[in-house]
């Protein structure tokens, strides 16, 4: 219970009407609201349909009032044995802030019950005050309510303990669903997905929203300003065991504009990643799909140059590095030090620094998740691209030690010692597995070696026995990335108060592609339907809404983790063709319409004429922007839980590989497998939701 607090308590009699005390019975025990306010609010619940139900909340103050918060507690009837909220809130001093309401919604289930509350977001949208949840899972308590907060660990959020609330009407809204039977126990995200689609989402859609215009000039604007404007910035060419290859480097940031007035000063070492987030080989997929759709030889050569350098990376034993890199140093100009590269003639092989060993690439691990993913993409290249055998050669190589690497209980090895390749023993039970299944199942499908399948089975039950059920959502940039809380005491531990672990969305990625590759191979009911609970965890992280506090369009975007403040990840590009898939086999428009707006707001951060409300935000914060800067792109917005008009949520940098390169990449793939047609989701004929 929360301190310091008597208790307001409203009994089920209280609602607006006997049928909705009859259908909560069982569900809902009461409604608590804080004492501060309990005689001056009204608490009314109306039935909307079968089993959902709009609590609204209001209070009449009669003069300007400061306090912690004005919030309603809900008290389920039934204990609750699985919990789901979209953020951490580890102590009673943290709470689930409107900042990371993209599809909000807390759940509860039993074995046989499931009780969801959604914010009513129509009602967020003109209110003058800041918004937030919070669940504890002990007390088996849910709440909502109005606060002021702000952001402490990277990213978890305090109230302040001082709300100013006007005279006069302070209100707030609240949906209440409730079902039953295994199903809705199965996947209990789907019924309030398809609600908040079906309420927010779909009009916002079917208006050609997050961008309303067609997506090519963007893909156009990437290009040119990667092989154009920023040319000298972005392209990396030289020569590897006597061929040209090359590729776009991995991260630039606003000194390297043609515009910028100062010096250079380089963001990270130089270097070209073919890794599980930033993917060189990947992107130059794009780029050649573009050059072949549109006659540009010269895209075509410059892909064919970023395969060749993904095919020089040297194996050992079949494993091999991520990234290829350049030594760098510090120069002095007019008392003033930069980092500057000292050029491909330094250039090394090494590892992605985001792991728990060591940030120095030369030190870092091998990681299995970063092959498995590249090993992946050359096989989408040969299958959809070129028919390049020295593709299916290196991932066979590289296959052939990797299902040496699986344990009895069907996990592989995540992260190995870079020289002596021994398992570190770190991160075990890791859904990273996932992509290795998914890159198995590929390869068996394209030699048809009985071993590669079997591996990838025996993967895809630990998936089902240890993963899915309890949310088991941890991959390195869980802990080992920008949002390093909890990475020395929560590995492999849930977080009490929420009995919850910290989760990352790639996780799910991985396990809901898997999934789907195992229902394509073995027709298996099961792994469709839990590949679907996977899918729709993960689209509870979409956003359904386009919040009056957010200054760039945000709908249908993607954030990263519980602990994270991201939104417009890049990721979302990656995502799109997944949900697209699951909708064309499971007959289910919402997620088709779901895929294209993630795919349409991967570009809705660009710095482009195209883009008027993010244009006005760039040149907020970097004023020497112009034509010439069209393309630059950000992974995300708000990364650091703050947003405002004057550009706070803008960041410094464009990560070619996770940014306008991944999204170019992910709309040729799309046209090229579905058409041009499936973008146009106002011509679509409106199918209703069921809610």
């Amino acid at each position: 219970m929360k301190k310091n607090a008597l208790w307001f308590f409203l009994a089920l009699l209280c609602f607006g009407c006997a049928d909705s005390k009859s259908e909560l019975d069982g569900y809902v025990e009461a409604f608590k609201v804080d004492s501060l306010f309990s005689d001056k609010a009204d608490v009314s619940v109306d039935k909307v349909s079968d089993g959902l139900f709009r609590v609204s909340v209001v209070a009449d103050l009669p003069e300007d009032t400061v306090c912690g918060s004005f919030s309603v507690d809900i008290i389920p009837a039934f204990k609750a044995s699985f919990q789901w909220a979209p953020h951490l809130t580890p102590t009673d001093k943290h709470i689930i802030a409107d900042h990371v309401f993209r599809a909000p919604a807390l759940v509860m289930t039993d074995k046989d019950k499931v009780l969801t509350l959604v914010p009513d977001l129509d009602t967020r949208a003109t209110s003058p005050y800041r918004w937030y949840m919070d669940m504890n899972a002990p007390e088996n308590r849910l709440e909502i309510g109005l606060a002021d907060y702000v952001v402490k660990e990277h990213v978890l959020f305090h109230k302040t303990g001082k709300t100013k609330f006007k005279k006069g009407k302070v209100d707030f809204a609240f949906y209440v669903m409730i079902d039953e039977g295994p199903d809705a126990v199965r996947d209990p995200w789907r019924r309030p997905l398809a609600f908040m689609w079906e309420k927010y989402g779909r009009k916002r859609a079917l208006t050609g929203m997050p961008v309303d215009r067609p997506l090519e000039p963007y893909v156009k604007n990437t290009y040119n300003w990667a092989f154009n404007t920023w040319e000298k910035a972005v392209w990396q060419e030289f020569e590897l065991n006597g061929k040209k290859v090359g590729a776009p480097v991995f991260i630039v940031n606003y000194t390297q504009s043609p515009n910028y007035p100062g010096e250079v000063n380089e963001r990270a070492f130089r270097s070209i990643f073919n890794q599980a987030w930033f993917s060189s080989l990947r992107s130059a997929q794009g780029l050649y799909r573009y050059g072949r759709r549109t006659g540009n030889q010269d895209y075509i050569r410059r892909a064919n140059m970023t395969k060749e350098l993904a095919l020089s990376f040297p194996q050992t034993d079949g494993l091999f590095p991520a990234i290829v890199a350049t030594e760098m140093e510090q120069v002095e100009i007019k008392g003033k030090k930069y980092n500057r590269s000292k050029g491909w003639k330094t250039m090394y092989f090494g590892n992605s620094h985001k792991n728990p060993i060591a940030w120095n690439p030369k030190k870092a691990p091998l990681h299995i998740l970063d092959m498995s993913f590249t090993a992946y993409q050359m096989l989408t290249w040969y299958e959809e691209l070129e028919k390049d055998e020295r593709l299916i050669d290196y991932t066979k190589t590289y296959a052939n030690r990797l299902i040496n690497l699986q344990d009895d209980e069907g996990f592989y090895a995540v992260w190995l010692d870079n020289k002596t390749q021994e398992d570190l023993g770190l991160l075990h039970r890791s859904p990273e597995t996932a992509m290795s299944a998914t890159f198995l199942f590929k390869l068996y499908e394209l030699t048809k070696d009985e071993r590669y399948k079997d591996s990838a089975l025996k993967a895809s039950e630990a998936m089902i026995k240890y993963i899915i059920p309890t949310g088991k959502w941890e991959d390195f940039e869980t802990y080992w990335s920008c949002s390093g809380w909890g990475h020395k005491t929560l590995v492999d531990k849930k977080i009490e108060r929420n009995n919850m672990y910290k989760q990352n969305t790639l996780s799910m990625y991985y396990v809901a592609e898997a999934m789907l590759s195992a229902y394509e191979l073995t027709k298996e009911e099961r792994y469709i339907q839990l590949g679907q609970r996977t899918v729709d965890e993960l689209m509870m992280t979409q956003a359904v809404w386009q919040p009056p506090y957010m200054y760039v369009e945000v709908f249908g975007g993607f954030g990263v983790m519980n602990a994270d403040g991201e939104w417009n990840d890049s990721r979302q590009a990656l995502f799109s063709d997944l949900m697209i898939r699951y909708g064309k086999l499971l007959g289910i428009n919402e997620y088709v319409e779901r895929g294209v707006v993630a795919l349409k707001s991967s570009f809705s951060m660009m710095y482009c004429e195209e883009n008027a409300r993010a244009k006005k935000q760039w040149e907020a914060v970097y004023p020497f922007f112009n034509e010439k800067d069209y393309g630059f792109m950000m992974e995300n917005y708000g990364h650091n839980g703050y947003t405002d008009n004057e550009g706070t949520g803008i960041g410094v940098f464009t990560i070619y590989d996770w940014g306008n390169g991944a999204a170019s990449e992910a709309f040729m793939k799309v046209i090229d497998r579905y058409g041009e047609d499936i973008l146009d989701l106002g011509n679509k004929k409106k199918e209703k939701v069921s809610v």
